[in-house]
């Protein structure tokens, strides 16, 4: 990371710690742990270096309490949305919002190529729509390239359920039954040239239909399954000649950016979060304190730092390669993400 960037984020570290522990704007849970600590985080916490001294960020503190224990004093007033992740195999995560996702997908907006998702054309999203935060973020990213946004709603829970039931049949139906109502959009309003879908269910639709006939210019993909077979698979089968955009992202990082494809890549999958906002880290399972040198797998560890959300250190349930800066993104990415390979427990991915 360069001295410039490594300053930026230092200062931004420096504010958001003075927002979320300032008794005039901070938030019932940091305010309460504060006054638990031998220390002031204010006076402190100088750099990013310095946020060790919180330790980890524990998954269960936002599975439980009241949600308005998260609200920071300094947004009292704004119009608030809930977003929940997980929630497949128990208690979902919960947190507040109000405008990070507008910020999250007007910075992801500027990242995008217009004459492959061209301003004034409308969208169309198949994926998961409440109780996460996706349909609206595709729904502002749409609206800031001057286009509308068409949904089709994809419930994960639902083909959780299904999938440990063994009903595939009824899976499969369910399928086409979103690409059903997907087919009827497109075919009705010819003005939708970019797409927002999980890995299946992009699969799913270019084998009953071609996107190129359809005049999609730019795909845009998220979800479990993307990875460098389905990335490759992607590119030279599916799509016929449209971008194709991987995106990593959840209700509480935000958006991580694709590196640019390069032949030398090999279709990887390499994502750079949206400093200073989100930073991730790959670092020893053994000892998460220590991040692994470049090249290497770890445990990926994310921090979030809005003026809506502070959390920490926190170790997500995925694994991934650590990257280093490359031209575009000066700071370290993680390349091919995939599902912790220590959590005991096998990831349900269905059609998602």
């Amino acid at each position: 990371m360069s001295t410039e960037t490594t300053e930026k984020l230092n200062a931004w570290t420096r504010e958001i710690v003075e927002w979320h522990f300032n008794p005039e704007t901070g938030c019932k849970f940091w305010l309460d742990f504060a006054e638990k600590l031998s220390w002031d985080p204010r006076k402190e916490i100088q750099s990013f270096a310095d946020l060790h001294k919180f330790g980890f960020f524990e998954d269960n503190w936002l599975r439980s309490g009241d949600i308005r224990d998260w609200l920071p004093k300094g947004n009292v007033g704004k119009p608030m949305y809930v977003f929940e992740t997980g929630g497949s195999t128990g208690q979902p995560k919960t947190r507040l919002s109000s405008d990070d996702l507008r910020t999250d997908y007007s910075n992801f907006s500027t990242t995008l190529n217009d004459d492959d998702f061209p301003k004034g054309s409308d969208w169309l999203l198949l994926g998961p729509t409440g109780p996460r935060r996706l349909r609206l973020a595709i729904e502002h990213l749409a609206q800031v390239r001057n286009g509308i946004c068409f949904c089709v709603d994809m419930d994960p829970r639902w083909v959780v359920k299904l999938i440990k039931k063994k009903q595939l049949a009824v899976l499969e139906e369910y399928k086409r039954h979103i690409v059903d109502q997907a087919l009827t959009i497109l075919k009705r309003h010819k003005n939708i040239k970019c797409l927002f879908a999980t890995p299946k269910l992009l699969q799913e639709l270019c084998s009953r239909v071609s996107l190129k006939q359809l005049g999609i210019k730019g795909v845009f993909c998220g979800g479990t399954q993307m990875d460098a077979q389905f990335h490759r698979f992607a590119v030279e089968e599916l799509i016929e000649g449209a971008a194709f955009v991987p995106t990593y992202g959840n209700t509480l990082m935000g958006l991580a950016c694709h590196k640019p494809y390069t032949p030398e890549d090999n279709y990887d999958i390499i994502y750079y979060p949206p400093l200073p906002r989100a930073l991730l880290q790959v670092v020893n399972p053994d000892n998460p304190k220590e991040v692994v040198p470049y090249g290497e797998l770890g445990r990926v560890m994310l921090t979030t730092m809005t003026k809506e959300l502070f959390m920490p250190n926190f170790l997500e349930r995925d694994q991934a390669i650590r990257e280093p800066a490359c031209d575009l993104y000066p700071w370290d990415g993680v390349r091919n993400v995939a599902p912790f390979s220590r959590m005991g427990a096998t990831v349900v991915e269905g059609v998602y």
